[in-house]
């Protein structure tokens, strides 16, 4: 089960988010990661929480639970604290997009998903910014806040590249990177109009949840063959209001947030990413394979991984096979 951490971001932005941590989390503490950030017992996406209190119950010996004060963990959790990993999902997403996949991850990492700004139970700011920069400083703002630095940054399409800017600005914040289905070539303008109808035919508001799994699994124009794990990725990010089932996030603010890879390159920041970096592509993504191996080649540590019958939600679809590309790696590069 995932514990919420409410943390702030560029510009005061509020942004959420989730520790997948198995057990005790890594910095020696339990239930509560600091003073001053909520947690709460639930994973995203679900219904009522219950923030947890300033004192966390353990067991005694022989009487139900006894209140033990946050900042002081009990002698047998004082450890080294583990590794961090950040998860960054990708345009649209949210953290909970991780959470079989990071499920499956092994070798005693810290495991934080965020739920990046206009997205999930993050802020969305009517006047944004939704810019590179204001993406990148988030992320950096949560690593140092929740002291996850050095820290090996796991990003999925426009998480990915948020991940190799901050690992290109703030080598100091980053112990290595894992690039998941994205390009770092321009998309063109084309793929903005694109965008930007798609969004308008959309069928929202939706009359149920099983209305927005089989738009998006079967129906929408985009789908060439029926595909239930892209209906459930959406349903995942939907939200009931009056007249039906929407959006959590806003389309105006998921094109203006995609403005910058569709216009811009970005090989340059690519190159000056000088930590160990895998790079994964889905057999049937949006990434090919001929610039992916370009990516590893400008890349002055680069990696190469490939998942067999996996397209562009390569981590959602297949988590197994995710796990197995991506794990060796990250247990390579965090292991003392």
């Amino acid at each position: 089960m995932a514990r919420r951490l409410d943390v702030t971001g560029a510009d005061g932005v509020r942004l959420t988010a989730w520790d997948y941590t198995p057990g005790p989390t890594g910095d020696g503490t339990t239930g509560r990661d600091a003073p001053g950030r909520s947690v709460t017992a639930q994973a995203p996406g679900g219904g009522g929480t219950t923030a947890l209190p300033g004192i966390v119950p353990q067991p005694g010996p022989d009487r139900g639970a006894v209140p033990r004060p946050v900042g002081r963990p009990a002698p047998e959790a004082r450890r080294a604290p583990a590794p961090g990993v950040l998860l960054l999902h990708g345009l649209m997403g949210h953290a909970g997009h991780w959470a079989r996949a990071a499920s499956r991850l092994t070798g005693g990492h810290r495991l934080v998903a965020l739920d990046q700004r206009g997205h999930g139970g993050s802020e969305k700011p009517a006047a944004g910014p939704f810019t590179r920069e204001a993406y990148v400083a988030d992320a950096a703002a949560v690593v140092e806040q929740l002291g996850l630095g050095p820290v090996t940054l796991v990003g999925h399409s426009m998480g990915a590249l948020t991940a190799w800017q901050l690992a290109a600005e703030r080598p100091d914040l980053v112990r290595a990177l894992v690039i998941c289905d994205m390009r770092a070539s321009a998309l063109g303008a084309a793929s903005q109009r694109a965008w930007q109808d798609w969004f308008r035919g959309w069928p929202a508001p939706f009359p149920s949840l099983e209305a927005v799994h089989r738009w998006f699994g079967d129906e929408d124009p985009w789908v060439e063959t029926p595909n239930p794990a892209r209906g459930a990725f959406f349903a995942e990010v939907m939200a009931e209001r009056a007249d039906g089932w929407r959006p959590v996030f806003d389309p105006e603010q998921m094109l203006t947030s995609r403005e910058t890879w569709v216009h811009d390159a970005h090989w340059d920041s690519l190159a000056q990413v000088r930590c160990p970096t895998l790079v994964v592509r889905g057999l049937d993504g949006e990434l090919g394979r001929a610039e992916a191996q370009e990516m590893v080649r400008v890349l002055p540590h680069g990696e190469y991984a490939e998942i067999p019958d996996a397209g562009h939600l390569l981590h959602y679809e297949h988590p197994d096979a995710w796990r197995e590309a991506v794990e060796p790696f990250l247990n390579g590069v965090l292991t003392p």
